[in-house]
């Protein structure tokens, strides 16, 4: 699995804004889903080491990590699915699906209802996919970077979680 998140920001080094994108390998957990859709409670968890998390910039991601995600506090993104919306019931064995995914997404000690757009495609009990959803720095308790460099940042995160589930052995 993989995380990531596109920031849009205007360097003073630059003549047009540009995209910050940040990614990290360091995704851990399961989903766990009853035949009917539901999920299991206790085993459906997605967690991300946000102290792993890399730009094209090493500054910028200390900054990142130091100022505004304050990883030495909250070193872990959690993502804790509640509901698929527009999953069919029975899941269908191959092919491509698309639904939502609601939960609660807990990001520097705050936790708020989010909901995923999910793309995938199933190949009997393999799930490959990407799942998409936007936030504000605000929303998370988060403060928008600010140095002189950085003339400004739009206020919306866009996360991207590219995943590949399988069955539990």
């Amino acid at each position: 699995m993989q995380a990531s998140f596109t920031v849009r920001e205007q360097l003073a080094s630059k003549p047009l804004p540009s995209d910050a994108i940040g990614t990290t390998k360091a995704v851990t957990g399961k989903i766990t889903i009853h035949p009917d859709g539901t999920f299991v409670a206790d085993q459906s968890k997605i967690s991300v080491d946000l102290t792993s998390l890399k730009t094209d910039q090493p500054k910028r991601d200390n900054y990142i990590k130091q100022n505004t995600l304050h990883v030495d506090q909250y070193p872990t993104a959690t993502f804790v699915p509640t509901e698929a919306k527009g999953l069919p019931s029975p899941i269908p064995e191959s092919g491509p699906l698309k639904f939502q995914l609601a939960g609660d997404l807990t990001v520097h000690g705050v936790t708020k209802p989010v909901t995923w757009d999910v793309n995938s495609t199933i190949n009997g009990k393999d799930i490959k996919g990407t799942a998409t959803t936007n936030l504000k720095f605000e929303d998370f308790g988060m403060t928008p970077p600010k140095v002189a460099i950085v003339l400004s940042v739009v206020d919306n995160i866009k996360l991207d979680l590219n995943f590949h589930f399988s069955p539990a052995a």
